[in-house]
């Protein structure tokens, strides 16, 4: 086992010499000549913990025997992760497995031109059981134009839900919000109707930060939109893909969102708080629901149970997604956080290939998975009774760094089969359970993006600049600073920026597939 760590160099090489050096194939140390059967294998991944894996690391040398080849990781901190990527990809010493974190232009490019092989057929072949995607959209959504281009990393695809305090329900003899009216209703009450029973006028219902994203970057008016069924980003309206905030379901779900904001019914800074205190109206009695990952759940019951382990478990109820005008409709994330994607440059014929995507298939494992996530069984974690992972405190700290390095190895694509940490009480198991089972509940209704897969040329040059025209004109139409003529406007001087050229360039390749 090698493992080695890269500085990131001071400067990025143009996209179109990334493209020519994937192509034309670097060094490819396959361990057993041009074209031979591979012996070892260098992978490129990022890493979180605060060093990499030393070179005798006991989690390497076990996949080196589980997988039965050498695993020669070079480790690049996550910061300077994306910066190496390209640099890479134009040099002439490119690993066989990169880690490729989202698919930008230098990625598409590279891809398209050749160099990475093309996974569709072989996953889609039966042949890597552990490779078989749980969530089909999901490897659909991480495809380039329909092409699989790498093993992608599983993330939990329904992560949002409304979060709403539990006890202000209760003094308010009032039930948990089932519908967007329901939602309405429940703001309303905690505005106007003391929730706290301090006799004073000092709450809010919504709390909603300042979002740093523009339309589909999974805020609290994202999920609202979904709710009403105007799509996630774009939408199939008769076979043509058209953008979401174009649908009369979204200027709906606007006026709804402008209707809580002019009533008062959310935080006077919704348009510039920090996000990074979001927590605080809530743990403070001010504000009383966030629309937010279910994560957020669990860490609001952590704060309570911080300030009073006797009555934390009444103060946080976890709300399943809200029925809209339309039906219901859940906004599901992307499903996924970059992938393994295995390059022409090192790996140079279909044989190689088949023998790494069997060691990827070794690593999707029960045993796989939670060595690379957990570490050693005996060593740095053991498995109690009811099957709960148990770390011994000696080993607590090894085992975060195997957490923040091998485990961005982890693609989990056939299902998470690690070994979890049993929750602290009763209270938090039932909160970890009812995620599980609303997450369950939320695929049933998931609103998965049509044009995930597709790549648009403009929008990968102008998208960032496209996705700030509407998310600034939504934020000014909740403030009432444009009325719908402004929205009207917003949206044609989008389509005139190069929206156009998007829903063309989109189109084009849906109808195509």
């Amino acid at each position: 086992m090698r493992t080695r760590r890269l500085a990131a160099p001071l400067a990025l090489l143009a996209t179109g010499s990334l493209v020519l050096s994937a192509c034309s194939g670097g060094s490819g140390d396959d361990g057993g000549g041009e074209g031979g059967d591979l012996e070892s294998l260098t992978f490129m991944s990022p890493y979180f913990s605060a060093t990499p894996p030393e070179d005798d690391d006991a989690v390497g040398a076990a996949l080196d025997e589980l997988t039965g080849v050498d695993m020669d990781v070079q480790w690049v901190p996550n910061a300077e992760y994306g910066e190496r990527t390209n640099v890479v990809l134009a040099g002439d010493d490119i690993p066989d497995v990169m880690v490729i974190q989202g698919k930008d232009q230098s990625f598409v490019s590279t891809a398209e031109a050749g160099g990475f092989w093309d996974l569709t057929e072989y996953l889609a072949s039966g042949d890597y059981p552990n490779l078989v995607p749980e969530n089909p959209e999901v490897q659909e959504a991480a495809s380039v134009n329909g092409k699989v281009y790498g093993v992608y990393r599983a993330r939990d695809v329904i992560r949002t839900c409304v979060i709403v305090r539990k006890d202000w329900l209760k003094n308010l003899g009032m039930e948990e919000p089932a519908t967007t009216d329901d939602l309405m209703e429940v703001a309303r009450a905690f505005t106007e109707d003391d929730p706290d029973g301090n006799g004073k006028d000092d709450t809010y219902g919504l709390i909603v930060p300042q979002w740093p994203g523009g339309i589909g970057s999974s805020s609290p008016y994202d999920s609202i939109e979904t709710w009403y069924g105007a799509g996630n980003v774009w939408k199939d309206d008769g076979g043509e893909l058209v953008p979401s905030f174009t649908t009369p379901e979204w200027r709906d779900a606007v006026e709804f969102e402008r209707e809580i904001v002019e009533n008062g019914y959310i935080n006077p800074d919704y348009a510039t708080m920090d996000p990074a205190t979001w927590n605080e109206p809530f743990l403070n009695g001010k504000g009383g629901i966030i629309i937010d990952v279910q994560s957020r759940a669990s860490q609001l019951a952590g704060l309570f149970k911080d300030e009073d382990p006797k009555t934390y478990d009444q103060k946080v109820a976890l709300v399943d997604q809200l029925e809209g005008p339309n039906g219901k409709y859940t906004l599901p994330t992307e499903g996924y956080s970059g992938f393994l994607a295995v390059t022409k440059s090192g790996v140079k014929t279909e044989e190689q290939l088949k023998q790494v995507l069997e060691v990827l298939d070794t690593l999707n494992t029960a045993e796989g998975q939670n060595l690379i996530t957990n570490g050693i069984e005996g060593d740095t974690y053991t498995v109690d009774d009811e099957g709960y992972l148990v770390v011994p405190e000696d080993q607590a700290e090894y085992q975060e760094q195997v957490a923040g390095s091998w485990a961005q190895l982890g693609m989990n694509v056939a299902g998470d089969k690690t070994y979890k940490a049993k929750p602290e009480t009763k209270y938090d198991e039932e909160l970890a359970d009812e995620r599980l089972e609303l997450q369950a509940k939320g695929l049933e209704t998931a609103v998965f993006n049509p044009a995930a897969p597709i790549v648009s040329e403009t929008s990968m040059t102008q998208g960032a600049q496209l996705g700030l025209i509407m998310a600034d004109a939504r934020v000014q139409y909740l403030a009432g600073q444009i009325d719908d003529a402004g929205l009207d406007a917003a949206i044609q001087r989008w389509r005139e920026s190069g929206g156009d050229a998007v829903i063309e360039e989109v189109n084009a390749k849906y109808e195509g597939r």
